[in-house]
């Protein structure tokens, strides 16, 4: 399937290396030496030499990578997640993120390089940039500090996301 290049982004590539500059940024990645990346008129084409397992996912990867880079500097990417708990909040300070997760110590996170962050509410958490990867990578990093349990909900979770419950000690039923 040919990935069309909108207005505004320019596309490069030599030796697989693709580089990719857009309105909001530039991404540059390695792509398989395998595959054969044509651009003409405005139009992508990714093309496998062979149909061995390891060509056709392949291709399907590398078109993906690059309609990922496409994305991200044309729209770019965020993800949305929530603090729930009493007394959990986030703040942004500077380049960091300084959250209050019931330790007894503030937990700060650094902005990596391409990663924006907002704190538009002290409960919600807005992580954006131009690499899926990398957003998709950092939102699980900051997750990870305070993961959401069972029982309450406490911790930190995507926007949208389930949590399934437990019933606690109480809620199991008498003979």
């Amino acid at each position: 399937m040919p990935i069309s290049v909108p207005a505004g982004v320019d596309v490069k590539c030599a030796d697989n290396f693709m580089t990719v500059k857009g309105p909001k940024g530039e991404i540059s990645k390695q792509l398989s030496t395998a595959m054969n990346i044509e651009i003409a008129d405005g139009v992508i084409h990714v093309t496998r030499p062979d149909d061995t397992n390891v060509n056709r996912s392949l291709h399907g990867l590398t078109r993906t990578l690059i309609a990922n880079m496409i994305e991200g500097v044309t729209n770019g990417y965020s993800k949305t997640l929530e603090i729930e708990g009493v007394g959990y909040r986030a703040a942004k300070q500077g380049h960091d993120l300084v959250m209050n997760l019931g330790f007894s110590h503030q937990v700060i996170v650094s902005e990596g390089n391409g990663i924006a962050i907002e704190v538009p509410q002290p409960n919600k958490i807005v992580i954006s940039g131009v690499d899926k990867q990398a957003v998709g990578q950092f939102a699980a990093e900051v997750r990870e500090k305070r993961p959401p349990e069972p029982y309450k909900g406490k911790g930190i979770k995507y926007a949208g996301e389930h949590i399934v419950r437990k019933e606690g000690k109480a809620g199991k039923g008498k003979k």
